[in-house]
């Protein structure tokens, strides 16, 4: 089965920057797509970015040109670079990995990690 490890996450001024790095282990072979959601208190879990097998990227709106997802094949890693944080990035972010499943998907979740954008 899949594990989903997260790091890179902590407090960061408004206007800095984070990395956010996750590794799979266990085989990903035949996984959609993989990318980052996240949870604010009092708020449902939003997706932030997503990679397709295909390398076809998805960004939510509020993070269009601030924040850039890639991957590493080999590592089966993906990473998410954040930049220009603001107050309202604050969350628990957690890595996704998206398997095709019947008629639907199956989802595999990493821990979470916290981000806190505050001055």
């Amino acid at each position: 089965q899949v594990q989903l490890v997260e790091s890179g996450g902590g407090l960061v001024q408004p206007g800095g920057s984070l990395r956010l790095s996750c590794e799979a282990s266990g085989s990903i072979f035949g996984v959609y797509a993989m990318g980052w959601y996240r949870q604010a208190p009092g708020k449902q879990r939003e997706l932030v970015a997503d990679i397709t097998s295909g390398g076809v990227t998805n960004y939510a709106d509020s993070v269009k040109g601030r924040f850039t997802i890639s991957r590493d094949i080999p590592k089966n890693a993906v990473y998410l670079q954040m930049n220009s944080l603001k107050p309202e990035d604050t969350a628990v972010y957690y890595c996704n990995a998206k398997f095709p499943y019947y008629s639907d998907y199956a989802n595999y979740w990493g821990q979470g990690t916290q981000v806190t954008v505050s001055s």
